[in-house]
């Protein structure tokens, strides 16, 4: 039993602490909680390490943590050793339980290898993180997050000198340098005091802060907005990173808010939500009955890192209403495109293969480009960065990910809630100084556009045949599913694993110029997307769908029949 003989080593290793070995030993027994444990390593993907926290190689501690952070440095070094130690490494962390402690072994990992590691004085947000990144001038980047995850998980996300999360070539070659350490005690590791006596633990100041808003504040498009000081605003951190930066900028610009008090202060137990998550109603519950009692219209909700953004807001009969993330991004582009001065004419809007196609009829209205990328902000950071050195023709204007995640401006790589939320309080002060509301600009885009709607099912399957199971069901749409998906003919079907497109109708094969994954894509006669997108890690498979119909009614009706169709179709 491979997972006994790991347990064994680390109540033994001298690199284990004994308050951490006690934990080990109160399971003696307990074989089913050990072999959880220890039965595989928590895997670090292309973009870190998420995990539930506890002592073990499958969970989230400060030894996987150092072991993550010793094979970056072994990268750094073997990229390139001078540059490495001359440039350095910025870390943050978020509010959760541990990322502190985490953030600090981080930094002396990286100072017992000669890299000097900047560090934040206290939690940050993701976005800002990716903006210290070139703002330092640092050769990669750490935060210590897990985003929106339940409260036992915590996380870690590696930045490479653009201030985008790590791709190819450096992120399978980051991965294999940290699958070649065996032993803990391979890890080089130094005390926090030795690190900063040495000048290789540095902290930051508090200027980073105030350039990083600065840095949003010039994205702003309207400041003379009539009646803005009467218009309520409910703003809410749900107990993470964005309630200090959020306050500030929405107070220098004058607006009218109130914060849910209950949720401002950073608390990584999130003990007024079961799940910190703006794309769930049930994190609005203390917010709305806030704007409910002072008159507020809107209600926005940053996840715990304020890298994604939820909102609340009245609809046509004063009722609330909640955008999902694809109207959320629709609203922002038609709001840039009618108000942002210069646009240029290679203009190109970013967003993902299972975003909503309805980013294909308003971006190209202004004349505006779409670029689609695999689903990760990071294929959108790269994207930034190709066109910054020319090798991609176009200017970025805009990106956002179907999953509340949206970047106004370049000063950061990864998805800002931040400034996302200055500009939708922006944006919803100034339809009300024009007796309109984000509702009614909403259905003025369906009337024009069309009505669009998405869904998302998520299938776990279970038991040791999970994933299995899940490639099984990959290969049944990759080689069974032909002419036909759900009583209608298949127009086109994309194929990200192979590379190709494949248009049915006319017969035409054309590659795909992307990154190779493992997701399936139908697009049915009636221009209704299917796709396919299974995890890499476990045994879970997501499945979107985005259909189109000539009204709100029909639209709603025709997203729940296809669902239906589907699952049935799947047998689930």
């Amino acid at each position: 039993m491979e997972y006994m003989k790991k347990y064994e080593y680390w109540l033994n290793s001298e690199a284990v602490d004994e308050k951490d070995k006690e934990e080990l030993r109160s399971l003696a027994g307990n074989e089913k909680e050990i072999e959880d444990r220890f039965f595989k390593d928590l895997s670090f993907g292309t973009g870190g390490i998420r995990g539930v926290r506890g002592i073990g190689t499958n969970r989230i501690n400060k030894y996987v943590i150092r072991k993550a952070t010793q094979g970056l440095a072994n990268y750094m070094l073997k990229f390139d050793e001078k540059l490495a130690k001359e440039k350095g490494i910025i870390i943050a962390h978020d509010c959760r339980i541990g990322s502190r402690e985490y953030a600090l072994n981080t930094a002396r990992v990286m100072a017992a290898n000669g890299i000097k590691a900047y560090i934040y004085e206290d939690l940050r947000s993701t976005p800002e993180l990716s903006f210290g990144v070139r703002y330092k001038g640092t050769m990669a980047g750490i935060v210590v997050t897990a985003s929106h995850n339940p409260v036992e998980y915590n996380g870690y996300k590696v930045y490479w000198d653009d201030g985008a999360q790590v791709v190819d070539p450096h992120a399978p070659a980051i991965v294999a340098e940290v699958n070649k350490i065996q032993t803990l005690e391979e890890i080089k590791v130094i005390s926090e005091a030795e690190g900063r006596e040495k000048g290789l633990i540095i902290q930051l100041d508090g200027k980073i802060d105030d350039d990083y808003l600065d840095a949003i504040k010039t994205q702003t498009l309207k400041t003379n907005i009539p009646g803005k000081e009467n218009f309520k605003i409910v703003y809410t951190p749900l107990h993470g990173t964005g309630g200090r930066p959020m306050k500030r900028i929405l107070s220098d610009f004058g607006y009218n808010f109130e914060v849910v008090k209950e949720q401002i202060e950073p608390d990584g137990n999130f003990p007024t939500v079961t799940y910190a998550n703006p794309e769930e109603k049930a994190a609005f519950k203390l917010g709305v009955k806030l704007a409910d009692e002072i008159g507020a219209k809107i209600v926005m909700a940053n996840d715990p890192d304020a890298d994604r953004i939820g909102i609340a807001v009245k609809d046509d009969k004063n009722e609330w209403y909640y955008p999902n993330g694809n109207q959320v991004g629709l609203l922002l582009l038609q709001y840039l495109l009618n108000n942002k001065k210069d646009i240029p004419a290679n203009a190109k809007v970013i967003t993902t293969v299972v975003s909503t196609p309805m980013i294909d009829v308003v971006a190209p209205s202004k004349n505006v480009g779409v670029m689609k990328t695999l689903t990760g902000f990071k294929y959108i950071g790269e994207k930034i960065r190709q066109f910054e050195n020319k090798e991609l023709d176009g200017t970025y204007l805009f990106g956002f990910e179907e999953s509340y995640g949206y970047l106004i401006g370049t000063h950061a790589r990864d998805k800002d809630a931040l400034v996302t939320s200055m500009v939708i309080a922006e944006m919803a002060a100034y339809y009300d100084s024009i007796g309109s509301s984000i509702y009614e600009e909403l259905q003025k885009l369906y009337k024009e556009f069309g009505y669009y709607l998405e869904g998302i099912k998520s299938v776990t399957l279970k038991g040791k045949d999970g994933i299995e199971q899940m490639a099984a069901l990959m290969t049944n749409l990759r080689e069974n599913v032909k002419d036909e998906l759900i009583g209608k003919k298949i127009k086109i079907k994309r194929d990200f694993f192979s590379h190709k497109e494949y248009n049915l109708e006319t017969g035409a094969e054309t590659e795909i110029k992307l990154p190779k994954e493992n997701v399936l894509q139908f697009v049915l006669e009636d221009d209704t997307y299917i796709t396919a997108r299974p995890s890499g890690t476990e045994p879970k498979i997501k499945f979107y769908f985005s259909v189109n119909a000539d009204s709100n009614e029909n639209v709603k009706a025709k997203l729940d029949k296809t669902m239906e169709e589907f699952s049935k179709f799947l047998g689930l």
